[in-house]
């Protein structure tokens, strides 16, 4: 017997992580899905391509909450491993904090409680407690809260939730709660670097989110074999396995609305109709560019008033030699930690003295680089709505080089035989992402659940949206759960029509 959802045809818009989410969970349900994407392949920020015999994952290098991939796989009675093998990084990364002076972050938990020891007596049992309260609002945070959609407070009346909530110290800021168990400045910034990604100093980022902590010391970091798009092709393998269609180059132009319904969209290439129309891409492009102005539920003064996370200046490099004293990420924090922070969140220039991060997958992927070759990634936190000129992205290019071939002991530019240059103008380009960002809205305590972009349109009433901008946040594992999470909205708001 036909599903009554068989005959609903649900269009998604944009095939990254939280597209393929949204469209793969619904097939599932027996939806008809075609995601409409407006490049020339899948994954949105997590694209990749290849020059000169050089793989270079375009965006997304950390693979953290390697469950959250598992769990989702197992919906569909997959195994992350049907997919892509995963390894698990030792060290985890190296921390760059001055000439000479750089350390390797063990994942044997016995070797980071020497660690921590090492920069101040005391700091290994202290380090136990934090990421034991870490590890409850991780289970907490990661398995209950963000699977909300965020529509109403009624989500947690549940007094047992309120309990949950009261002990996730929303209310207290990282920086203090940190400062609570470590005083050393190095570990300082290895507990708050995460924070550097988040979208907001510590001082404006809730405490809750020592839960990336406890992902990254406790859980570990991980690759897969091939670089992070191979989770991309997994997922679109499995969307395909699941009947779910996947056009590229079909660029959606407009959301049609009539009677307060979308009853499709509009590319180059015609009409599209549809029962159900999810964006998965840039939610405020979508709203204020694809949908007529009577149909927004949000204007340019509300988006202008939101705090975004940063953008990010990039450089992909092919080297023609190794670099031994690379590991796969390494983090420079051999400037002013706090310094960068303010310029990127709290008076938005380009940075004076920057922190930047490197991966060289190389260093643990042969098939990623020419053999006797390094593929190397840069990675510059900026703030957004910046002004990306040529000659910035050169001058701090240059910036960068000076303290990697600093901290390597050689020179790396003369045998640079790969580059190029990617900043805020290519997001928008690309993703039509909003001034420039790369990562979608910082993690406020005023833009976090019900306080963040709704995911279900206030005036279109099959329309839904999901990615960063929207519940749960910023990253992967957030983006992958977000396209679950819509897809249950638009399953449970059939069933009530029905």
């Amino acid at each position: 017997m036909t599903s009554p959802a068989a005959s609903q045809h649900v269009l998604v818009i944009g095939a990254g992580f939280a597209g393929l989410s949204a469209a793969t969970s619904l097939a599932q349900r027996g939806y008809r899905v075609t995601i409409l994407e407006k490049n020339d392949g899948p994954g949105g920020r997590a694209r990749v391509f290849q020059a000169q015999g050089f793989t270079f994952d375009m965006g997304p290098s950390w693979y953290w909450m390697p469950e959250v991939f598992e769990q989702y796989f197992a919906r569909f009675g997959r195994k992350v491993s049907d997919y892509y093998e995963l390894v698990r990084l030792d060290p985890s990364y190296q921390v760059i904090f001055g000439a000479n002076d750089a350390v390797d972050i063990p994942a044997k938990m016995a070797e980071l409680r020497q660690l921590f020891e090492h920069y101040e007596p005391g700091s290994a049992a202290r380090l136990d407690e934090f990421l034991r309260q870490a590890a409850y609002k991780y289970e907490v945070g990661i398995n209950k809260f963000v699977h909300m959609p965020g529509r109403s407070l009624l989500e947690f009346a549940d007094p047992r939730l309120l309990v949950d909530a009261l002990r996730l110290d929303v209310l207290q800021s990282m920086h203090k709660h940190v400062r609570r168990f470590f005083k050393n400045p190095k570990l300082l910034q290895l507990v708050e670097f995460p924070i550097l990604f988040l979208g907001a100093t510590s001082e404006n980022t809730p405490a809750l989110y020592s839960l990336m902590n406890y992902a990254d010391l406790a859980l570990g970091t991980w690759y897969p074999k091939g670089g992070m798009h191979q989770i991309v092709r997994g997922m679109v393998q499995l969307a395909q396995e699941q009947g779910v269609t996947l056009e590229y180059g079909q660029e959606v132009q407009q959301i049609t609305v009539e009677n307060g319904r979308a009853t499709g969209v509009q590319t180059a290439a015609g009409f599209r109709p549809a029962d159900v129309v999810i964006a998965g891409a840039d939610y405020h492009h979508a709203e204020q560019h694809l949908l007529p102005p009577q149909h927004r539920h949000y204007d340019e003064a509300y988006w202008n008033s939101r705090t975004m996370a940063p953008s990010s200046l990039l450089f992909y490099l092919g080297i023609s030699k190794r670099l031994p004293k690379l590991r796969h990420h390494n983090l420079f924090f051999d400037e002013d930690f706090e310094q960068h922070a303010h310029e990127i969140y709290e008076q938005p220039q380009w940075p004076s003295k920057p922190l930047f991060y490197v991966s060289a997958p190389s260093q643990t992927d042969p098939t990623v680089a020419p053999e006797g070759c390094e593929n190397l990634f840069l990675l510059m936190p900026v703030a957004p709505d910046l002004d990306d000129p040529e000659e910035t992205r050169e001058r701090y290019y240059h910036q960068m080089m000076d303290r990697l071939e600093r901290h390597v002991g050689e020179n790396i530019r003369d045998f640079v035989v790969y580059k190029r240059s990617y900043a805020h103008r290519d997001f928008v380009a690309d993703y039509h992402s909003y001034k420039g960002n790369a990562y979608g809205l910082a993690n406020t305590l005023r833009q976090t659940a019900i306080l963040k972009p709704t995911l279900k349109s206030k005036k279109v009433s099959n329309l839904y949206f999901t990615g960063q901008l929207t519940v749960p946040g910023p990253g992967v594992p957030p983006s992958l759960i977000s396209g679950q999470v819509v897809a249950k909205e638009v399953e449970k708001e059939n069933r009530i029509k029905k």
